[in-house]
């Protein structure tokens, strides 16, 4: 998919991987709605944006995916404003493991939230035009990490429901390609307050700087590259991206199907 005159969700689009996402966007010439729960942040960053890449390219919806209120409004007015919705990027994410239930309502029911409301714009079936659906998800998601089960289990529930859902599209003729995202340690606001947010496991925390030494840290330019490459190779479908320091590659799963 080329990305030049399309029109682009980003969820949590206010700092951290989802505002490297949104300028990734601007700069191929998309149209971005940023999606995030911090007004004050969200509205300075879109009039900054706005300085650079011109008027009447960006929105600002305050939207936290835990309200499909919210997320339904923002979508409504995304698609009435620019005309339609081609790409979704589910980002917005937690990691406290202390308020467990709302790191499963924002990782995981969020990007479920998402994708369904997504699908009633996109869907060709609904008569849409189809598109491309990217989730962030985490090395997490691929790999458990010991401080982090509530984060870790999210953040599988993100890489299996992409893959199915990209199945389900194919199979159903939704016109829409799914794919997800698994960056390792990235520096981020989550990243800056890993000590503070392990909880019950904060006894583990050597074992988890221990893991962060041992794998690096990303810059969030460098996730967002990888979700470019997502974006516009139109063989990629159900993918699940792992993205390291080290190097970038598609993991491969066992099939009983």
């Amino acid at each position: 998919m080329a990305l030049n005159g399309k029109i682009a969700i980003v969820t949590g689009a206010v700092g951290g991987i989802g505002k490297a996402m949104t300028e990734m966007l601007l700069q191929n010439g998309a149209k971005v709605a940023l999606l995030d729960v911090k007004e004050t942040e969200g509205k300075n960053l879109m009039e900054a944006l706005e300085k650079v890449y011109g008027r009447e390219r960006t929105l600002f919806h305050i939207c936290d995916v835990e309200s499909e209120e919210q997320v339904k409004a923002a979508f409504q007015n995304t698609a009435e404003t620019f005309g339609g919705i081609d790409i979704l990027c589910n980002n917005a994410a937690n990691g406290n493991e202390t308020a467990w239930e709302k790191t499963v309502s924002t990782n995981l029911v969020g990007v479920i939230r998402g994708t369904y409301l997504a699908l009633e714009h996109m869907s060709k079936l609904s008569g849409g035009r189809g598109g491309i659906i990217v989730n962030t998800s985490s090395m997490a998601g691929v790999s458990p990490v010991l401080s982090f089960p509530v984060y870790t289990a999210t953040k599988h529930g993100v890489v299996g429901f992409t893959r199915a859902m990209a199945a389900a599209s194919a199979a159903s003729g939704y016109g829409i390609r799914v794919n997800v995202l698994c960056p390792g340690c990235v520096q981020t606001e989550i990243f800056s307050t890993i000590r503070t947010n392990l909880g019950p496991y904060s006894h583990l925390a050597d074992e988890t700087k221990q893991l962060l030494e041992k794998h690096g840290v990303l810059t969030t330019s460098e996730v967002a590259d990888c979700l470019l490459e997502l974006l516009t190779d139109e063989t990629k479908n159900g993918e699940a991206l792992l993205v390291l320091p080290q190097g970038r590659k598609y993991m491969t799963f066992p099939s009983f199907i």
